[in-house]
């Protein structure tokens, strides 16, 4: 196994280890009412762009701050470097969806008010799309991780496949 595929699996836990960590949060903010539902925050609960870009699930003022939070927080290192490329922002965009997908699927598992066994479509009413008992997002988030990631690799005998 390559240095480049060991770093994608170390990139990969770390970023498990951050989803299982905020989604603990979530829960203890949220508690059993998902997606923001009882929060003291405005909502916007139907708009086109939202079944465009959101799944057709509401947005929330709680939602609109913790998403770009995030996705800053995961551009940090290269803040922090002062270096940027297409493979690097692959990478990243790889990173959060898979920080999304398995926060998200988290707080079902470790909430108490849930459990995997509730993670269906009748109770979960802030997932519109379903495929094969979970919400579609997971599918999609990760067909489209796993391309990134593949992309964010070096090509085959390059120099930086040390």
């Amino acid at each position: 196994m390559s240095n480049n595929v060991k770093s994608v699996y170390m990139t990969l836990a770390w970023v498990c280890l951050l989803a299982i960590l905020f989604a603990q949060v979530e829960i203890q903010i949220e508690g059993p009412a998902g997606w923001g539902s009882n929060l003291p925050t405005w909502r916007i609960e139907k708009h086109w762009l939202l079944d465009i870009f959101w799944g057709g699930r509401a947005m929330t003022g709680y939602h609109a701050w913790v998403f770009p939070f995030i996705a800053l927080f995961f551009h940090f290192p290269l803040v922090l470097l002062q270096t940027w490329s297409l493979r690097l922002q692959a990478r990243i965009i790889a990173c959060l969806i898979v920080f999304w997908i398995v926060e998200d699927s988290m707080w079902f598992v470790m909430n108490p008010a849930y459990g995997i066994s509730r993670l269906q479509p009748a109770l979960v009413p802030w997932h519109h799309h379903w495929l094969a008992g979970v919400p579609v997002d997971y599918w999609l988030g990760s067909i489209a991780a796993l391309w990134l990631l593949r992309y964010s690799l070096p090509p085959a005998g390059s120099r930086e496949n040390n």
